[in-house]
């Protein structure tokens, strides 16, 4: 392998990685505002108040999005076995 080869895997990898992340990680950072902003409005501090809706939120994007996180990560492993089997 080449060092254009290693960077070529190394951005296919990193792109579908933030693919992969990024729904759940946008979703988080989107309640957590929201949760915060609300505690920060209504004076509630509490613990579990941070911690369900996004637990929630996450799930339910889990369950949206892992068909397309499925194929992402397929396609990605297709592709390394092809360079691995092209040589």
């Amino acid at each position: 392998m080449t060092g254009a080869d290693i960077l070529d895997v190394t951005r296919d990898s990193l792109f579908t990685m933030l693919m992969v992340a990024g729904p759940l990680l946008l979703v988080a950072l989107v309640v957590g505002f929201g949760v915060g902003l609300l505690q920060a409005l209504t004076q509630i501090q509490e613990a579990t108040l941070t911690f369900v809706p996004k637990l929630i939120a996450m799930v339910l994007v889990l369950l949206l999005t892992a068909p397309l996180m499925g194929r992402l990560m397929g396609g990605l492993m297709e592709r390394l076995a092809q360079r691995i089997i092209s040589g």
